[in-house]
């Protein structure tokens, strides 16, 4: 946090009309994270994950040290507010050196699940991890907050852009994932849990693999498919 307060500059914000609060504001809404190309970090975790990578904020706001507490508290989405928020421009996620291993996800809208395989892949690999059309936005505060910081470093491409072979993860009747010939290089595409791939990302997929489950169970969250699938291809 010391290093973090260091780099607040100018007077005490005091005022709720401020610009910086309102910039914090109006960033809650995809539409202006997407018109403006901005988002927000709360909290010294996520904001210290992202100076570690080398990625500097547009704006910082400390409580005490830049800005009123209960002012910042006002335009947090937290329960509990936190003592930083910073606004970071998307252009400077990394997007680069994209690894030979990823995930692609296919109109996955629950940011929880996104921002877990974000996680996910920078646990597991190190992997990309590619997104549709009607993903849910990593850059929310549900989707960065459970991505725990790998936002800062996992590259994120589009979806049309993954790189080859493809292997959609199904459900039912693919080949069991530990059976998969081993592979190098591999994109496992995964599809939104109600309605899983459609059958035309199906046709563009190398191959299909299903992950084997007991009992009941029809089939896994997402995001614990997309991490078995990373695990099983980094342990064979």
């Amino acid at each position: 946090m010391v290093g973090i307060a260091r780099r607040c500059l100018g007077s005490l914000i005091t005022s709720r009309d401020n610009e910086k609060l309102k910039l914090v504001r109006k960033l809650h809404a995809r539409r202006w994270r997407d018109k403006l190309g901005l988002f927000f970090a709360e909290g010294e975790d996520l904001v210290e994950a992202a100076l570690s990578a080398g990625i500097e904020p547009v704006e910082l706001l400390v409580a005490e040290e830049s800005v009123e507490p209960a002012l910042l508290a006002e335009v947090s989405t937290l329960a509990h507010p936190p003592r930083v928020i910073a606004v970071f421009r998307r252009a400077d996620l990394p997007d680069d050196e994209r690894p030979d291993v990823g995930l692609a996800l296919w109109q996955v809208a629950d940011p929880g699940n996104v921002g877990t395989l974000i996680r996910t892949a920078d646990a597991l690999g190190p992997a990309f991890v590619a997104l549709s059309e009607g993903c849910a936005d990593p850059t929310g505060p549900k989707a960065l907050r459970a991505s725990m910081g790998a936002l800062f470093r996992v590259p994120l491409v589009s979806f049309e852009d993954a790189g080859r072979p493809w292997i959609a993860l199904v459900a039912h009747d693919g080949t069991p994932l530990g059976e998969l010939e081993h592979r190098r290089k591999a994109t496992f595409v995964l599809g939104a849990e109600r309605l899983g791939l459609p059958d035309e990302v199906l046709a563009q997929c190398d191959a299909q693999a299903s992950i084997p489950v007991a009992g009941r169970a029809d089939s896994l969250n997402v995001a614990v498919a997309g991490a078995i699938a990373l695990y099983e291809l980094a342990r064979a």
